[in-house]
């Protein structure tokens, strides 16, 4: 099959595309390199006219009196340069439902001009949607990402991006994104939750993860554990990022002969996986019920991964706690508790290290997760059903 992938978040859809290409698929992949973290793609829509020195000043005073970013505005015109390359394929699938993130009725117009010229589109719930931010914000989860926008004022400038997804055009965005595609696909239970009992949803399809090319290290400690914490700021709050700061200070005060901790701050993808292999711990988000793609990779390598794994992700596939992964809780002193046992029992680190392999092998294996989307993309149930 001829295949677009729109859009990018963490890795997905360039794992997805080298699943697919093994497979004997051609994959396009589009999209603007997931900012700082500058993944390659096929074709880009990366802002560059905006970046420039001169521009960059004039994009941030206009972002400062009018809230709106130049850069938006730069993505959507290079989309529509290029429009001619993202016509008949015989499957689109966007990463979300604003997968070219410019103005809305930017978006909205190329979104119609992709679904007139292709016949098959589906829809990945990863990243905020509507439906998932309704969803928090009507307290559906235990604890999630919007925790900390309802709890206190002081923290709703860094939310600005995802209550966006509440206006009035970004609604229409979504309404004209379901009213096309053939169904959504969720990429993990964050997703999972808020789509279930839409006519729409297909299920879930684990994050693809490139085995082949990520190696099993095992966790020889002689020395210091080594703990590390990657930091983007603007994300940060969002993620939880706060707790484990205020725990890895503790730890530090209380293990400063056994620990090394590792803190850095937004740096590019490829700089930041090789911090991996000198990690035993890594600590990646506590406002999630399922694993991230920084996650999944790390576990891959055979680190402990601090998480989502709720107990909706342990009874789907039948896991024990602290089986794959340490499910990190918005709690600092549980989160203390968990690593000063890991700490403590460094062999408890080997076992989950070599656990959280296997299962990445088993569940999220490029191939055995690119065979998923081909079949539910292409049942012959949907197709009669749509």
């Amino acid at each position: 099959m001829k295949i677009l992938l729109l859009g990018e978040y963490s890795h997905l859809h360039t794992t997805l595309k080298q699943g697919l290409v093994a497979l004997g698929h051609e994959v396009t992949l589009v999209g603007d390199g997931d900012g700082f973290k500058n993944f390659p793609v096929d074709i880009s829509i990366r802002p560059i006219f905006t970046e420039k020195p001169v521009i960059k000043t004039i994009k941030k005073a206009l972002y400062k009196i009018f809230g709106y970013d130049l850069n938006n505005l730069e993505r959507g015109l290079r989309f529509y340069k290029q429009e001619n390359n993202f016509r008949n394929y015989d499957l689109v699938q966007l990463i979300n439902e604003k997968p070219i993130k410019t103005s809305p009725w930017l978006e909205q117009n190329l979104l119609k001009r992709l679904f007139k010229h292709n016949k098959k589109v589906f829809l990945l719930s990863c990243g905020i949607d509507y439906i998932s931010l309704q969803f928090m914000m009507n307290n559906g989860f235990r604890y999630s990402l919007m925790d900390p926008y309802l709890e206190d004022s002081e923290h709703k400038k860094h939310y600005q991006y995802i209550m966006d997804y509440t206006t009035k055009d970004n609604k229409k965005t979504h309404k004209l994104v379901f009213k096309h595609i053939k169904g959504v696909i969720a990429s993990d239970f964050d997703y999972v939750l808020p789509l279930q009992g839409h006519p729409k949803f297909l299920g879930l399809i684990p994050n693809p993860v490139n085995c082949d090319v990520i190696d099993f290290i095992p966790s020889e400690i002689s020395g210091k554990i080594k703990i590390l914490l990657g930091i983007n700021r603007s994300t940060a709050v969002k993620k939880g990022i706060p707790f484990f700061e205020k725990a890895i200070q503790i730890i530090n005060e209380k293990y400063p002969d056994k620990t090394e901790i590792i803190v850095v701050e937004s740096l590019p993808y490829s700089e930041y996986i090789k911090l991996f292999d000198k990690a035993h711990i890594l600590l990646d988000q506590v406002y999630a019920y399922d694993q991230g793609y920084n996650a999944l990779e790390a576990m891959a390598k055979g680190k402990v991964v601090f998480t989502g794994a709720e107990k909706e992700f342990l009874e789907h596939y039948n896991l024990q706690e602290d089986q794959v992964c340490i499910n990190a809780l918005p709690n600092v002193n549980a989160l203390v508790e968990k690593l000063s046992w890991l700490i403590e029992n460094p062999d408890e680190i080997n076992r989950i290290g070599k656990n959280a392999r296997a299962f990445i092998e088993q569940e999220h294996h490029y191939l055995k997760v690119a065979e998923k989307y081909i079949g539910t993309w292409c049942k012959t149930k949907l197709d009669e059903r749509i």
